[in-house]
């Protein structure tokens, strides 16, 4: 990533999706949490639909795996991971929920060994993870009640688990949908299946709510600014740069949160916090060391690029060999990095 255009891009959707935890936060003080989140994407699909509408891509689903893509996309990687999501950030701050989803490229290997035949993990990927959840462990018991932040962290990581499992769900599927038609289909089933959550939930109800300008600004800032615009340039990175150099966005988007959330909402880290979220970031090296390694080599003069093996099975970043492969070497080429993405 050294042009100019692609640097901008990359710290622009850093920046999108950092203050989005801070405008969950907003939005949280008038509205509950999964309402808030079904409204997100109520009008996050109609921004899709008109995409669809106005690029003539092609929309409706032809075979079983288009409608599987949808009911993964809309169930695991929406309706689950957002009402997770939305539920355990009304306990903990913004900067704190950022650092927590930061652990999404490091369960997901697990899950891909475990669902995708074949497949093998690395030593050191497995010293990753081991380290990765030590600081979601470390920022659980730094808030010091197990009633209290450890809940919301609970619940952001079993958000970042329902992610990575829809992502390698995904990852199993070869669907016909454009990634425009199959956004816009996922995010009305997620949206659905938002509405139906919020109305079982016992503790939330629309009857009554004041809604203010600052809730429904930062609704819409969700919508079509961290939804709608982050996704767009998600893509258009995505093609340019790589999926290895394009996940340590994972890693920027918490910086910018915890700085937003200190400068606009007066929250603040703990040691414990930092401590958690240096661990995440090693497991995450680790998990990615050898994607990290092709990225970079070239830059430092020790010989070119070398291509993913075409045999391998990429999820989130990581090539996973057949245990038959002559070669042993990770590479990054994938469609999901995070959840951000769609993880935030």
């Amino acid at each position: 990533m050294t042009g100019k255009r692609d640097i901008l891009l990359f710290l622009g959707l850093a920046f999108v999706w950092g203050t989005s935890f801070a405008a969950i936060e907003v939005g949280l003080a008038s509205l509950p949490p999964i309402l808030f989140a079904a409204l997100r994407f109520d009008i996050a699909a109609i921004v899709f639909a008109l995409a669809v509408a106005l690029t003539g891509a092609h929309w409706r689903p032809r075979t079983g795996a288009d409608w599987a893509l949808i009911g993964v996309g809309g169930g695991l990687l929406i309706g689950t991971h957002f009402a997770l999501l939305f539920l355990g950030q009304s306990y903990v701050s913004s900067g704190v929920a950022a650092i927590v989803l930061s652990l999404t490229p490091i369960v997901t290997p697990p899950l891909a060994l475990a669902l995708l035949p074949r497949e093998r993990i690395r030593p050191p990927a497995v010293v990753g993870l081991i380290l990765g959840l030590l600081g979601v462990v470390v920022i659980a018991l730094g808030g010091g009640s197990l009633d209290g932040q450890a809940v919301g962290v609970g619940l952001l990581v079993a958000s970042t688990i329902a992610f990575a499992l829809g992502s390698v769900l995904t990852e199993r599927t070869e669907g016909t949908l454009p990634i425009v038609s199959l956004q816009a289909w996922s995010m009305a089933l997620g949206a659905a299946i938002l509405h139906t959550l919020s109305a079982a939930h016992p503790a939330e109800s629309a009857t009554g709510l004041e809604v203010g300008l600052p809730a429904l600004g930062a609704l819409a800032y969700l919508a079509l600014v961290a939804t709608g615009g982050g996704f767009f340039v998600y893509f258009v990175l995505l093609e340019r740069i790589g999926a290895t150099e394009l996940s340590l966005v994972n890693y920027a988007v918490p910086v910018v949160a915890a700085v937003v959330g200190w400068l606009a909402l007066g929250e603040s880290l703990t040691p414990a916090t930092v401590v958690g979220f240096s661990l995440i970031l090693v497991g995450f090296a680790l998990c990615k060391l050898g994607a990290l390694w092709q990225t970079a080599a070239p830059a430092v003069g020790y010989g070119p690029y070398r291509p993913s093996d075409p045999d391998g099975v990429v999820v989130s970043g990581n090539v996973y060999l057949p245990l038959d492969a002559d070669r042993s070497h990770s590479a990054a080429k994938s469609e999901y990095g995070t959840p951000g993405v769609s993880a935030d």
